[in-house]
């Protein structure tokens, strides 16, 4: 099915000049986003099937550099009227976003006149998009963490069970004892992380906070009362599989994921925007084991994981605002996009439309459909203008949590400064 999706994408090819540029195109839809490497390869193909189904709709598509060089450009050209038609947003950034004048709200009736329905979505993920009660984005997907894996390193050490999934990870001490064992079995470390980045650490540490259905933000600030125990907890975890020699110090991003793939480390714990490069490399036969991917494991209580979604927004254009067919036309571009997501699942995501994962392809979908279960117990950023991607609680993560982890600072001290830093900023 995917083999044929490309395939149609690609023949598509010489329709879409005639789709997208002839007299057959009634509205102009300008497109920003900041999707690079797989995804980026993905969504051209989206872009072009689209183009070959709806002849009326040209879509203008631009991609720019992902982070806060793209959320400035957003912000900067809303505000004066310049802003492209439709944009690819985290929702993480929706409350920013809002506060800022960036983003327009979008009313039920649109949605509901576009076919968009809050119940093909869980319900945490659709309520990301929202500020003050207003809708400002529509979830594309669900991307997080998760665990992978060497299937020879843990079938090695008992770590592996008959389903060839992983087994006798759950809970602190039985995740560190096979972190131990691994290690015995020569591995240099049990798991690599990626210690020496503020972003990273914040995924892991609020999957295992949400674990204790902790609180980061109430309307008494930052980690009020027994929340603040909780996310010390969640750092400690982390900073002792550090010194215990069984995660690495310090680590960048790209020599994380070096010790994963050259068998260095058992175990990897990143996102699943990884899983192309993994299974490129499998294809090429340069990885020299199999691997596979999981939900990251229950510490405490009960699974939670961290979790960001791309989304689809509608920037608002101070003084040259979208006539109600423009935006009747964006809301259909994006509804099409949700509908065949299926495909950028490829990309290693979950769809957030629940449609596009309740299908066989999907569900024969690997690792996809190993660890698609998160999406129900997925937690979202805080709510707040402080928070989401190129943040100031990313910040906070960087100047804290970091040296935390790395034994610079103790978890409580580290958690402490943190939370005064944050609740100062409110």
């Amino acid at each position: 099915m995917i083999r044929n999706f490309v395939r149609a994408a690609l023949l598509s090819t010489a329709l879409v000049g005639t789709a997208v540029g002839g007299a057959l195109a009634q509205e102009t839809v300008v497109w920003w986003d900041f999707l690079g490497g797989g995804d980026g390869v993905r969504m051209k193909t989206l872009l072009e099937k689209f183009a070959a189904e709806n002849p009326d709709i040209k879509i203008e598509a631009t991609t720019l550099e992902w982070g806060t060089p793209f959320y400035t450009k957003l912000q900067t050209s809303a505000a004066i009227g310049e802003g492209p038609d439709i944009s690819t947003y985290h929702l993480s950034r929706i409350p920013l976003g809002a506060s800022t004048g960036t983003l327009s709200p979008i009313t039920a009736e649109e949605l509901a006149a576009a076919g968009i329905n809050a119940t093909d979505f869980e319900d945490a993920n659709f309520k990301a998009g929202q500020s003050d009660g207003a809708q400002y984005g529509v979830p594309f997907d669900i991307h997080s963490v998760v665990l992978y894996y060497n299937k020879d390193k843990l079938a090695a050490a008992g770590l592996l069970g008959p389903d060839g999934l992983p087994t006798g990870l759950d809970g602190v001490d039985n995740f560190k004892a096979a972190l131990q064992k691994l290690k015995d079995g020569g591995s240099e470390y049990g798991v690599s992380i990626h210690s020496a980045a503020g972003d990273s650490q914040w995924r892991i540490m609020y999957s295992l906070f949400g674990q204790q259905d902790g609180q980061f933000l109430t309307d008494e600030g930052f980690l009020p009362g027994d929340n603040l125990d909780k996310a010390v907890k969640a750092t400690a975890v982390v900073a002792d599989w550090v010194a215990s020699g069984l995660a690495p110090s310090q680590t960048e991003y790209p020599a994380s994921i070096a010790l994963f793939t050259g068998g260095n480390a058992a175990m990897h714990i990143n996102g699943v925007w990884e899983v192309p490069t993994f299974t490129d490399l499998a294809a090429k036969g340069e990885l020299g084991f199999e691997w596979g991917a999981i939900q990251l494991p229950t510490f405490f209580d009960h699974p939670a994981t961290w979790a960001d979604s791309h989304a689809f927004v509608i920037p608002n254009r101070v003084g040259n605002e979208l006539t109600p067919e423009k935006r009747a036309a964006v809301l259909r571009v994006i509804h099409w996009m949700n509908e065949n997501s299926t495909f950028w699942a490829t990309a290693g995501h979950i769809p957030s439309y629940k449609p596009a994962r309740d299908n066989d392809e999907f569900r024969n979908m690997q690792p996809n459909a190993v660890y698609s279960k998160l999406a129900e117990t997925a937690v979202f950023d805080p709510v707040s203008t402080l928070a989401g991607v190129a943040s100031p609680l990313y910040d906070a993560m960087g100047n804290y949590l970091v040296p935390a982890v790395n034994g610079e600072l103790d978890a409580q001290s580290a958690t402490e400064q943190m939370r005064d830093d944050l609740n100062g900023q409110r």
